[in-house]
């Protein structure tokens, strides 16, 4: 049986695992080790605060090792996990289709959305236990035309405990991610190797014979027949790199604004992320409640239970590269543009709800959707192949996204990763 190395367990990986195990002999490989939730309560964190030494990001990695922090060179926050599960281990659990892109290009991926939920526990059965001030701000955004809908979220939410750890790792089981794909890979046999950083593709006559990778101290060369590349818009682009495939300065990261105030017994600490999304033309709108910033942002100064906060998504400009020694990714005047018009909407709804506009704050820019710096063009509609790649190498994360979904990925990237499979065991 011919081999498959698949680099990265999250959503793409753990899908493209998956599917091939099986057909091929399939290897997985891993950066990080299990993933472990978040242990601290709020409340010990509340009491970290008022000392003083929670003071950068990068120091979340101290509490919860799983999650990790990059600064770009403007000092944005990007947020993604290193870990079995990948960054859906610390994702909302949002089930949002987003591939209007690339039908626009001829890829038609209906048969592949269609087993997906099919296969996964999709549903808003959360609706039913919104907290007051939830349904509150659905009324408010109703009024203002803003069209919200529940969120389809992946996962069992009739047993939700409402513990306000989705983004901590959730403690019950209840949120889905990416591990179960992945289970279910090793269970059929695939191997799976952890701590295992890969650093680039060995190519040779546009062949991709193997992988090098660290382990510790030591290097290894892994072989294969097949391998799929999926370890995230921040390192699928530097592997590339570092394997002389170029990539194109293109990354978006939609970057994330909360806009939040104080509201005695909100409660939305305990609340399900994003329970209900409203689409604008360049950017999303969602309660939630942002954990990076209150444990680091001085704004965020109240109780977790007496804030209100109001997420910005945006679809950022694809302006942006990162390499093995640099990131390089800024908000264009474009993108503060739509950042200054959603804030006003969501002063507005706050306004509303019965806040001074004196009394509102904002969170820090952060982001966690990084991709595009391997587009996908109408060319490789039919192969998902862009030309540079090695005839046996394929992407299957969000790097082939043309540009910004702002909006929540997994659900698109798993149905891309399913086409890629198939185009794989078919050549």
């Amino acid at each position: 049986m011919k081999k498959a190395i698949v680099i990265g367990s999250g959503a793409g990986g753990a899908t493209a695992a998956r599917e091939l195990q099986g057909k091929f002999e399939v290897t997985i490989l891993e950066a990080g080790a299990a993933f472990q939730p978040f242990s601290f309560s709020l409340d010990t964190v509340a009491k970290l605060r008022k000392t003083g030494l929670l003071f950068d990001e990068r120091e979340i990695q101290l509490l919860f090792p799983s999650m990790r922090i990059k600064k770009t060179s403007d000092k944005m926050v990007l947020v993604f996990s290193r870990c079995h599960g990948g960054t859906t281990t610390i994702a909302t659990g949002n089930a949002l289709r987003m591939d209007s892109d690339l039908q626009k290009m001829g890829i038609n991926l209906d048969a592949e959305f269609a087993e997906l939920y099919q296969e996964l526990p999709i549903n808003t059965d959360h609706k039913n236990h919104w907290k007051k001030s939830t349904r509150q701000l659905f009324e408010i955004f109703q009024q203002l035309g803003l069209h919200p809908i529940p969120t389809p979220k992946m996962g069992e939410y009739q047993r939700c405990q409402h513990c306000g750890h989705c983004v901590l790792g959730c403690p019950s089981g209840v949120k889905w991610d990416s591990r179960r794909f992945l289970n279910m890979a090793i269970e059929q046999g695939a191997e799976m190797v952890s701590d295992c950083t890969v650093e680039k593709i060995l190519i040779e006559d546009d062949h991709a014979w193997g992988v090098q990778a660290r382990m510790g101290f030591q290097k290894k060369i892994f072989k294969a027949d097949l391998i799929i590349l999926a370890a995230g818009g921040l390192s699928t682009p530097v592997i590339l790199q570092n394997s002389n495939v170029p990539c194109e300065s293109r990354l978006f990261v939609d970057p994330v604004l909360c806009v939040a105030a104080e509201w005695p017994k909100a409660g939305q600490n305990r609340e399900i992320p994003m329970p209900f999304v409203a689409q604008q033309d360049h950017y999303i709108l969602s309660p939630y409640f942002d954990h990076l910033s209150f444990f680091f942002n001085k704004n965020w100064r109240f109780p977790a239970e007496d804030i209100l906060s109001l997420m910005i998504k945006l679809a950022d400009t694809n302006t942006g590269s990162i390499s093995r020694k640099k990131l390089n990714k800024y908000l264009t005047e474009t993108d503060k543009s739509h950042l200054r018009e959603a804030t006003e909407i969501c002063t507005e709804i706050l306004e509303r709800m019965g806040v001074k506009k004196e009394n509102i704050f904002l969170g820090t820019i952060n982001a966690g959707h990084p991709g595009g710096m391997l587009p996908l063009q109408a060319a490789n509609a039919q192969n998902l192949h862009p030309d540079v790649l090695p005839e046996n190498l394929y992407v299957a994360d969000a790097t082939l996204f043309p540009k910004s979904l702002g909006n929540p990925p997994i659900l698109t990237i798993m149905a891309l990763a399913k086409r890629i499979s198939r185009v794989c065991q078919n050549n």
